[in-house]
């Protein structure tokens, strides 16, 4: 960064850290002991689909490769916004397992130079009082934030705040609280 970039107020942006996804078990045994919650065993990660083989090539390696692991088949959608999805379910059990696919899934996306076509991956968690909770990891940001549906486009901030301050010490959690999107539908929610 030069001086002018700053007198600009231009920024280098965040790289992403991929293997911060590393620590989301750890994040979930303090998830649990500080406040009941429990992983649902699904996670997704998000991207824009682009166009051309390549893309269509290294999609569908991905794929194969999660598919290969004798689970349950990854299941891929498209939301309203055009953004592609890619859930994947293991045992509740084997978060690591879980996370080492997401990982794998964004780690080739990127490797195959379509990193700027990530939005953010996904890790379901259900509340004691079974309301979903999906712990977000933002791609482009470096970050991680809570997000918790309460129905009918709502949001449960309270518990937001709550999973915030107990994920800090174990993640980078977003402070830009309008950085937290909604991610209404997202598949892995319960």
């Amino acid at each position: 960064m030069g001086l002018w970039d700053s007198l600009l107020g231009r920024h280098k942006p965040v790289e992403a850290n991929l293997d911060v996804l590393f620590a989301v078990p750890q994040a979930a045994l303090t998830l649990q002991a500080g406040g009941g919650f429990t992983p649902l065993g699904t996670g997704a990660v998000c991207y824009r689909a682009n166009e051309g083989a390549a893309f269509s090539v290294t999609q569908t390696d991905v794929q194969a490769l999660l598919d290969a692991d004798g689970g349950p088949a990854v299941e891929r959608s498209t939301d309203s916004y055009g953004f592609t999805w890619l859930l994947d379910r293991q045992d509740p059990a084997d978060l690591s397992g879980l996370v080492t696919e997401l990982h794998a899934v964004n780690t080739s996306l990127q490797d195959n130079g379509f990193g700027s076509s990530l939005l953010c991956s996904l890790i379901g968690f259900t509340a004691p009082s079974g309301a979903p909770l999906g712990l977000v990891y933002l791609y482009k940001r470096g970050t991680f934030y809570p997000f918790a549906p309460a129905g009918n486009q709502q949001r449960d901030n309270v518990l937001e705040l709550q999973v915030r301050g107990l994920i800090e010490g174990d993640l980078r959690v977003e402070p830009e609280l309008g950085r937290w999107l909604g991610l209404w539908g997202a598949p892995g929610l319960g």
